[in-house]
């Protein structure tokens, strides 16, 4: 498991620090990587931890905070970054405590600086009660907390002095013909050019950021050209302050010339794009930056000059090109807008934009192109966070920010956002109190979330809010979702006698509307749920007919799919299980196609119990395995709901009577080592077993009883490395790595190195 994005250019040089720098994280738990902007920081860091993420059986992640300027939402970040999704109403500080605890994981924490007591004072959280958890954080400044390591990093090294033959072992120079090559195949280093190449990269002081801006230029210029103009830069920087460090000075020279180089339209679009957070596309850099001097054209042809001139890097899929600045640049653009005097307009623009996205989402939540959204939603949402961050701190834009969070809830609630949602929700909803059918529409969503977030109180004080402000303006959609989801909070704390009333009244508004919308539909899963409980299963399915009737047409997808999944329940308590399984299963195949990971959760949770129901025990166990690493991401299983988990615990401890405790415990350890694409196949019967591939020539409980960290070892060894080699790698010592080889052999019968080889190549080629 990794959450480390692609490196999209080569690694060039700092082998000896990257060579420290994984010996720094063996020896501690907590390294920050210090230097100024452009140094490197994040490159570095981003590299090792590709290096070592095989050391880390849980993963290794990253974590943006660039774009991340509220300190409260440093968890938040966190959290997003592991994949954690946790619904309960627990803090997150302690959900990501409980989470981490037991993992051995690696977290790179970019760029801090802005940030440093959030983060230090997260990090030493985290690292006492996660005792295998180490931290590689990239900041202007140290954390300032134990047991911190602090790791400048150097400039690249340069040559000393002019001399034939001086390029070939000199980092910056490397760079320097790296990124030239890139944009002009036939340059290399040689006795014509490697002088200037040296005094250039001198004269940068081995400054990758601002020898990476330099190297593009080779495409118009020679390189003694090159040196030449950026000569001028340094003249006029000379004048400036004496405290300003000579390598700050000849970053500010190299970005001041590359910004000299655009053409004016380049320019403006450089500094108009520094509003965005993390990535854009080209509909948005229209959007947003098109106007007042720059036609979408200009804007067209602009991101192609950016990235010509490596102020921009294309990001993302074929299918959907995505741009990303450089942190560094993104600062400097920022610098020039606000001189121009465009800053407000342009974030205003950027909130615009951002809320256009939003309500379009909202616009078509409800139908065929939900999976769609769920994937873009999840892409834009640094720029969400911006935005709204914007509008909650800027005054008279508590409005614009409560249309945004509520035209956000099909990211709140299909993808697993919970808290971020009740976040938001909350804030903007301090911001302004004016009784209006905003807000009205706002406290409902914010009490479904609350009690999706479990949450029960809150959720049922906001929602009567809505329902009593909704009725005094007259606005008969939120009256009916309101009214909806306090039936909603009833039924799932069993008390139906106060859900029944509730939920019909809902229903008949709904029908009597006749506009039809995702959250609309829940209530017919919600009326399926409360007849099933009732023991009245022919009402429960013509709540599902008549769902499927209106679905359909609609291309509705997610709200058919729990109505699915809540009438398998109910076939599930009237002893029912293939009925049950029948049904769970559509709802999880849609779910899938959706990646609605609270949904696919729960749909598999049903499935388990079937399996045990029906005595196949050993399915049910793989299954439980693989459920408890979803559950351990979302929260708490089942929304905590007592009726649901009653017939969980059973099922579980069924299984576990079944099974001798180590067959029982080697089948959920599989399960745990299966992603979400394996999971759902094999809850569905489309796999014919879990397990990966048994070994050729002997039973496949010998792989079963590898640990994660031995099959680890194993498919180092099949690449033909050493012992004192897969210590490094996997940053341990080479007397247990050692001990790792022999109890792979003895656990397979094997004898020899090569066998292990040829175990690993077969299981790779099944």
């Amino acid at each position: 498991m990794t959450g480390l994005p692609h490196e999209l250019t080569s690694f060039v040089g700092r082998r000896e620090a990257t060579t420290g720098l994984r010996r720094a994280l063996a020896d501690s738990r907590l390294v920050t990587l210090t230097g100024f902007g452009g140094i490197g920081k994040s490159r570095l860091a981003l590299h090792v931890a590709h290096e070592l993420r095989r050391a880390f059986p849980d993963g290794a992640h990253l974590v943006e905070l660039a774009d991340v300027h509220d300190p409260s939402l440093v968890p938040h970040a966190v959290a997003a970054a592991i994949g954690l999704h946790d619904r309960s109403a627990r803090d997150l500080e302690t959900v990501l405590v409980d989470y981490l605890a037991g993992r051995n994981l690696l977290l790179v924490l970019d760029n801090c600086e802005h940030l440093l007591d959030a983060c230090g004072r997260l990090t030493a959280v985290l690292l006492t009660a996660a005792p295998r958890l180490r931290v590689l954080a990239t900041s202007r400044e140290p954390l300032r907390i134990a047991p911190e390591q602090v790791w400048p990093v150097p400039p690249l090294r340069v040559p000393a002095e002019d001399g034939p033959g001086m390029a070939k072992d000199q980092e910056a120079m490397r760079l320097f013909e790296d990124r030239a090559a890139a944009v002009l195949p036939e340059f290399s280093l040689d006795e014509d050019n490697e002088r200037a190449v040296a005094r250039l990269c001198r004269r940068l002081d081995g400054v990758p950021l601002a020898i990476e801006l330099a190297a593009v230029r080779v495409r118009m210029l020679s390189v003694a050209d090159i040196l030449d103009r950026l000569e001028s830069r340094f003249d006029l920087l000379s004048s400036g302050p004496r405290t300003v460090a000579p390598r700050h000075r000849s970053l500010r020279a190299a970005v001041d010339w590359s910004f000299d180089l655009c053409t004016e339209q380049e320019q403006r679009l450089w500094a108009r794009c520094s509003v965005f957070a993390g990535e854009f596309d080209l509909d948005a850099a229209e959007d947003v930056c098109a106007g007042d001097g720059l036609t979408t054209q200009d804007v067209f042809t602009g991101i192609a000059g950016l990235i010509d001139k490596s102020i921009l890097a294309r990001v993302g899929s074929h299918a959907q090109s995505r741009y990303r600045m450089p942190e560094t640049i993104r600062q400097y653009g920022r610098e020039r807008l606000a001189e121009a005097g465009g800053e407000a307009a342009l974030l205003g623009r950027h909130r615009d934009h951002c809320l256009h996205v939003a309500e379009q989402s909202d616009a078509e939540s409800t139908g065929p192109h939900q999976a769609g959204w769920i994937k873009r939603l999840n892409v834009e949402r640094a720029n969400f966070w911006a935005a709204l961050e914007h509008c909650a701190t800027t005054p008279g834009e508590a409005r614009t920010g409560l249309r945004m969070t509520t035209a956000l809830w099909f990211y709140w609630v299909a993808c697993g956002c919970v808290r971020e949602g009740r976040n938001w929700l909350d804030r903007v909803l301090a911001l302004d109190a004016e009784p209006n059918a905003e807000r009205a529409r706002a406290l409902w969503i914010n009490g479904w979330v609350a009690h999706l977030h479990g949450d029960r109180d809150a959720s049922l004080a906001l929602l009567e809010e809505s329902r009593c402000l909704a009725g005094r303006l007259g606005a008969e959609t939120g009256l009916s979702h309101a009214i909806q989801f306090l039936g909603d909070t009833q039924m799932w704390d069993g008390n139906l006698a106060a859900a029944g009333p509730l939920l019909d009244d809902a229903l008949r508004r709904h029908r009597a509307s006749r506009r039809w919308t995702a959250p609309g539909l829940i209530t017919f899963a919600l009326q399926a749920s409360t007849a099933g409980l009732r023991g009245d299963v022919d009402r429960a399915m013509a709540f599902l007919r008549e769902c499927r009737a209106v679905c359909e047409p609609l291309g509705e997808r997610w709200a058919l799919s729990w109505t699915e999944w809540n009438t398998g329940v109910v076939w599930w308590a009237a002893g029912e299980p293939d009925e049950a399984a029948e049904h769970v299963s559509s709802a999880l195949r849609k779910k899938q196609q959706l990646n609605d990971l609270v949904g696919i959760a729960c749909c598999v949770e049903v499935l388990t119990w079937v399996a045990a129901a029906k005595g196949d025990a050993r399915r049910a166990a793989v299954l439980f395995g693989a459920l408890g690493k979803r559950w351990d991401l979302i929260g708490s299983p089942l929304f905590g709901s007592e009726t649901l988990c009653s017939w969980r615990e059973p099922a579980k401890a069924r299984v576990r009577e079944q099974l001798r405790g180590a067959v029982f415990d080697s089948a959920r350890q599989e399960g745990e080592r299966m992603d979400q694409e394996r999971t759902v196949a094999y809850a569905l019967g489309e796999t014919s077993a879990a397990r990966a591939p048994a070994r050729a020539g002997t039973a496949s409980e010998g792989e079963l009883a590898l640990t994660r960290r031995e099959r680890e070892v194993a498919a180092l060894v099949a690449e033909g490395k050493s012992n004192k080699e897969i210590a490094a790698d996997l940053v341990i010592s080479q007397r247990t790595a050692e001990a790792h080889v022999e109890h792979i052999l003895v656990k397979l019968g094997f004898t020899s190195r090569l066998q292990i080889a040829t175990w690993v190549a077969q299981r790779e080629q099944r």
